[in-house]
């Protein structure tokens, strides 16, 4: 906030003097959170490539194209290519506007902050908590998208040792994917320590993948590469729609790759130089996705038989294994397909990271279920939100039963990612054109006077990918084994939400709490409660391994 006088700016250094006597963040850092009414409770040791590298390693850009081939190779070798380049290009514009709000107010509940704080006094608190819901239930559907994705491939690896000859059960998919998650937990909770520097491994893992796919394909098919014509002007179609339709379907491949570019703002309170390390972060995995996913898809189109079914009908389950098995043989596949799974598996633990800091922002303004136990702050393991770990892996647990009824239903995880995160990420963005734009004050990455066109373009791009996620990919008229159960799933969570919320959650959800002591806001802070209409009590939280601080509880006036 700017214009604060010397009494206010003494205040923030005195409220983010614990954190720096703690080690967990330094002043700045400490003192920008403080603006925000948060006290620093989990400690800052990502660096803005790290912050980088946990979006990045979410996308796992590979494994991710390789999930999604069959969304976008019936549209094609030219639909995969284009498809590719135009919706990267959108998603690129929602990382501009989100980098403008993630500059500006870095914290780890970013989304369901930003709708609160500009959103109209009347529509605040409903917005801010479906928000909350839709972003977090949206990325625990990333988490059981990615691992019931790992399970698939490594499968996959065993039915190419088997030559075909053997089918895994749903039964048995679970049980991988219900062991994949549970390791994650474990991972996410023992290595809280080095998990910033792990990112970069991450990173270095998922750039081997993609070097040794884009070398071996062209190698392997060296005597029948596909043509540039073929590669760039061949449209196919697949399904029962229109071509120009299929084209467009062929966009959820990229929109659910480049996806988890939010998690840079759930690092927000772990991250050094927040304000520049969560934009930059936000742009830089975009960016390096757009770039390099179009090689990848170029070099797949170059390289893939032009016998488009016998790819999507493989009987490997995965046209990524087919793609590997025709260019570089058995062996080769099997190796390549195993590099491909272990990365997939990196992105699961990744996106687990983010998710438990979202679940654990939302715990801590009292939004989830026992929020009260889900707040609490391990110390012992590093200052991490182990409780919310865990929470995070057993609703993935639940929700990956789907995947025992029908691959149909498992689907619907996809749908969930999408369509959750797409509303989550919209409605600030809205929010902040219609009804904050004089509370908005940009941080150090600004787009300055293309804000607010860019921030309409991503609006409207979000609502056409939230459509789109909506339709039965093979065409109209569907079976119960095609259809496309995203509005079931995630009509449930979005009026779940707010039935939730006018039937009880309005009765004691006010927004984010104030968690600094009341003697240390600071007069901005002040005016703009007051402003507000809003008065403030002290509350203390009981936090079973954590000091109790006396906390400031905003509170709406009667």
């Amino acid at each position: 906030m700017s214009g604060e006088s010397p009494v206010g700016e003494e205040k923030h250094r005195r409220a983010s003097q614990t954190a720096v006597d703690s080690g967990l963040a330094n002043e700045d850092d400490a003192a920008m959170l403080a603006k925000l009414g948060y006290k620093q409770e989990l400690r800052r040791n990502f660096t803005m490539i790290e912050v980088f590298g946990i979006a990045f390693s979410i996308m796992g850009l590979l494994p991710s194209i390789a999930s999604t081939l069959a969304y976008s190779i019936p549209a094609g070798p030219a639909g995969m290519v284009w498809s590719w380049f135009l919706a990267s290009m959108f998603i690129f514009v929602v990382g501009l506007a989100m980098a403008d709000l993630g500059s500006a107010m870095p914290t780890s509940g970013g989304l369901y902050w930003w709708t609160h704080y500009f959103a109209s006094p009347s529509s605040r608190n409903a917005l801010s908590f479906l928000v909350g819901y839709s972003n977090t239930l949206g990325l625990v559907g990333g988490l059981c998208s990615i691992d019931y994705g790992f399970a698939l491939m490594l499968l996959s690896v065993v039915v190419i040792a088997k030559d075909g000859e053997w089918a895994p059960s749903n039964g048995i998919v679970y049980a991988v994917f219900l062991g994949c998650v549970i390791c994650h937990g474990i991972l996410a909770s023992t290595m809280s320590k080095i998990m910033g520097k792990l990112q970069t491994a991450f990173v270095v893992m998922n750039f081997i993948l993609i070097f040794a796919t884009i070398i071996a394909l062209p190698i392997g098919r060296a005597s029948q590469r596909n043509d540039a014509e073929f590669i760039f002007t061949k449209m196919s179609n697949l399904t029962a729609w229109p071509t120009g339709w299929t084209f467009m379907l062929a966009w959820l491949s990229p929109i659910w790759t480049i996806g988890g570019f939010d998690s840079c703002v759930h690092m927000s309170e772990e991250a050094a130089n927040a304000t520049k390390a969560v934009p930059y972060g936000i742009l830089m995995s975009i960016g390096s996705c757009w770039l390099f996913g179009w090689i990848i898809v170029i070099v797949l189109a170059a390289c893939m038989s032009p016998d488009l079914e016998s790819l999507t009908g493989t009987k490997f389950g995965q046209p990524m294994a087919q793609i590997y098995y025709d260019a570089i043989g058995k062996s080769g596949a099997i190796g390549l397909m195993t590099l491909l799974f272990i990365v997939q598996f990196l992105m699961g633990l990744s996106i687990l990271v983010a998710v438990s800091r979202q679940s654990w922002a939302f715990s801590r303004d009292g939004a989830l279920p026992f929020s009260p136990y889900i707040r609490v702050i391990s110390t012992r393991l590093g200052y991490i939100p182990f409780r919310a770990i865990w929470f995070c892996v057993a609703i993935a647990a639940v929700l990956g039963l789907l995947s025992l009824i029908a691959p149909a239903a498992a689907q619907a995880l996809f749908s969930l990612a999408v369509a959750g995160n797409n509303v989550a990420w919209g409605t600030p963005i809205f929010c902040r054109i219609v009804w904050g734009r004089s509370k908005f004050k940009p941080g150090p990455v600004y787009t300055g006077r293309f804000s607010i066109p860019l921030a309409w373009t991503a609006i409207v791009f979000l609502v056409f990918g939230t459509m789109l996620s909506m339709f039965p990919v093979g065409g109209p008229d569907p079976t119960p084994s095609s259809m496309n159960y995203t509005i079931v799933i995630n009509g449930a969570v979005w009026l779940g939400a707010l039935a939730y919320y006018f039937i009880d959650a309005r009765k004691w959800f006010t927004g984010p709490k104030i968690t600094l002591n009341m003697d240390e806001l600071s007069e901005s802070q002040e005016r703009a409660i007051v402003e507000e209409g809003i008065e403030v009590k002290h509350e203390a939280l009981p936090e079973a391994g954590t000091q109790n601080v006396p906390l400031a509880k905003e509170v709406s006036k009667a």
